[in-house]
């Protein structure tokens, strides 16, 4: 028996997530890769970059991708560089996933198959958010009229939240990818770094406490990350498009900042399995969502 045989994939690629926003693409790639990676808040358009989440078995190593969601309008940069990075994705991708959501159909979802059609790459769609239909049934011409719309590879009705069905999506990506060996280490992840990861998860609360009133323009940079006697020490800027919105973020008394940061530094615990100090700072830089170069210099590109 050659076991070291056995345990090559035989099949290895990348397998873009693509759709409008609010699709649930980050919830159905944390599903799908067993690990947190990618924020999650009811808001549209949380994902700003591309996220990688890496899924390895005995059969296969498929590296999700996950993107901004397309949508109509490019307004800001900020609008702009999103909408980039997921054609960037999308056309760097051996495979693509279209995500939509159950019974659902709108003009985003168009612009999302109109791109996946001119990368001319396989696809395959996830049905996604299939928990809220009642009955099932109610699917059944929703995909008959979905599979007019393109000759799609496979359709598979999944649920991300409460993770349905994912087996049969992972199996019909696992046919379409092509025969490689290991693109990245066992046991590894995802590409992104810690510092990252801190970014996002301070982002993921101050979305969740601020989603009525939150601005669009706001960023997060870690400034600072370093290790002292024996805990990470992290100093957060939290940045604001405008002046206006400081006290906002801040909240009477810095009662809301403490709320984001203790949500926050408790995640971290969590993820990181050791204690973390978490300092934060909002901060002004007016029209930064307007300005590639300020997207660069934060990270958004």
């Amino acid at each position: 028996m050659n076991s070291t045989h056995n345990a090559e994939p035989l099949h290895a690629g990348f397998a873009a997530l693509v759709g409008r926003p609010n699709v649930g693409k980050s919830t159905l790639l944390n599903a799908l890769v067993g690990e947190k990676l990618s924020i999650v808040t009811p808001r549209p358009q949380t994902t700003r970059q591309r996220v990688l989440g890496v899924l390895t078995s005995a059969a296969a190593q498929i590296v999700f991708v996950d993107t901004p969601g397309l949508h109509l309008g490019s307004r800001r940069a900020l609008n702009r560089t999103m909408n980039r990075t997921a054609t960037t994705a999308l056309e760097d991708a051996d495979l693509i996933v279209l995500v939509v959501e159950a019974l659902q159909w709108s003009a985003e979802d168009d612009l999302a198959l109109k791109r996946i059609r001119e990368s001319g790459h396989p696809v395959v769609v996830a049905v996604n958010k299939i928990d809220r239909v009642r009955p099932r049934e109610r699917l059944l011409p929703y995909l008959a009229a979905l599979a007019q719309r393109h000759t799609f590879a496979d359709l598979v009705p999944v649920s991300g939240l409460k993770g349905e069905n994912l087996d049969a999506l992972i199996a019909a990506l696992t046919r379409l990818l092509p025969e490689s060996p290991l693109l990245f280490p066992p046991g590894e992840r995802t590409d992104r770094d810690l510092r990252f990861r801190i970014a996002e998860t301070i982002r993921e609360k101050l979305t969740l406490e601020l989603e009525q009133e939150l601005p669009y323009g706001v960023a997060v940079e870690i400034e600072r990350a370093v290790e002292e006697e024996g805990q990470l020490n992290v100093d957060a800027a939290i940045w604001v498009d405008r002046r206006g919105q400081k006290p906002i973020v801040i909240g009477a008394g810095g009662e809301r900042l403490k709320r984001i940061g203790r949500a926050a530094r408790l995640e971290l615990n969590a993820l990181l399995g050791r204690r973390l100090h978490l300092a934060l700072w909002v901060k002004v830089r007016e029209g930064w969502a307007d300005s590639e170069r300020a997207l660069k210099q934060l990270g958004i590109e």
